[in-house]
């Protein structure tokens, strides 16, 4: 697509103006906030705890132990975008390769790699996941490996689907023709005509795999205390809702944000990259 035209849809796209905005900011947040916030995310002050915003310096108030909640969050959000960003990339990889393999020679390796993808989408997400980090161990390595084992299915079948219509087009056929390698076909010529696809649903996995870090942090799978995780923290201030409610609002209004980010800008990247739209 010519870039002229990228950048007039990016321009005219609210969706994607709005997620990127609130991407950028994001992750500009997780990378220099931890430098600008001098708190300590994991020192306890029980003098100063349960502290609403704006109060002795606390911005967004303190928690139970009476931990700089905007420090906590920015330590979080840095570690939550890390997690996301690995599990994403390492998931896109092998999706991407199992579905070229798949969709281009066909035959018994189709069959298999579909009937393994069939079964890897009839198992529950969170409940495999749970059982996984309970028998694995809650460590960061490991929930990463169980994230990217569990999310590589979409972008097998989606790759598989692209690479069944790009090999059937005549520019294909004629590099066949002119004795083009496989390895150059796929590598040349089908696999840039998927990437567009891929990035999309990247985006959108992005925020999907960051609420699944929260989930399994609320419910004590996930990143463990003292290292701050927007997940704990919120089942941390569950407990004070009522009385103290900024304990559990922050870190959720923070994840709500993030997410919609996310989601925003993978529907913006749709409009700006798929050709069918106008």
């Amino acid at each position: 697509m010519d870039k002229k035209i990228v950048i007039s849809r990016m321009k005219r796209s609210s969706f994607f103006l709005i997620g990127l905005s609130i991407t950028v900011l994001i992750i500009c947040a997780a990378i220099f906030g931890p430098m600008l916030v001098k708190s300590d995310p994991v020192h306890n002050d029980l003098m100063s705890k349960l502290l609403p915003p704006l109060t002795d310096g606390h911005l967004l108030g303190t928690d139970q132990l009476g931990r700089d909640i905007l420090a906590r969050i920015l330590y979080g959000a840095r570690m939550s975008l890390i997690i996301s960003f690995v599990v994403t990339i390492l998931a896109v990889a092998l999706g991407t390769l199992l579905g070229l393999i798949s969709g281009y020679w066909g035959g018994i390796v189709d069959t298999v790699i579909m009937r393994i993808c069939d079964v890897f989408l009839s198992l529950p997400l969170i409940v495999v996941t749970i059982a996984l980090v309970a028998v694995l161990g809650n460590t960061v390595p490991n929930l990463i490996a169980i994230l990217v084992l569990l999310n590589w299915v979409e972008f097998c079948k989606l790759t598989r689907t692209n690479v069944l219509v790009a090999k059937n087009m005549e520019f294909v056929s004629a590099i066949k023709i002119l004795g083009g390698s496989s390895s150059r076909i796929l590598s040349k010529e089908i696999f840039p005509n998927v990437t567009t696809t891929l990035l999309i649903q990247a985006s959108l996995k992005f925020g999907n795999v960051i609420l699944t870090e929260a989930s399994l942090s609320y419910l004590g799978q996930g990143i463990m205390q003292p290292t701050p995780s927007w997940g704990n923290m919120i089942a941390d201030g569950r407990n004070y809702l009522a009385a103290y409610p900024w304990v559990c609002l922050v870190p959720g209004i923070a994840l709500m944000i993030t997410i919609l980010g996310f989601n925003f800008l993978g529907d913006g990247l749709r409009d700006v990259l798929d050709p069918k739209r106008t």
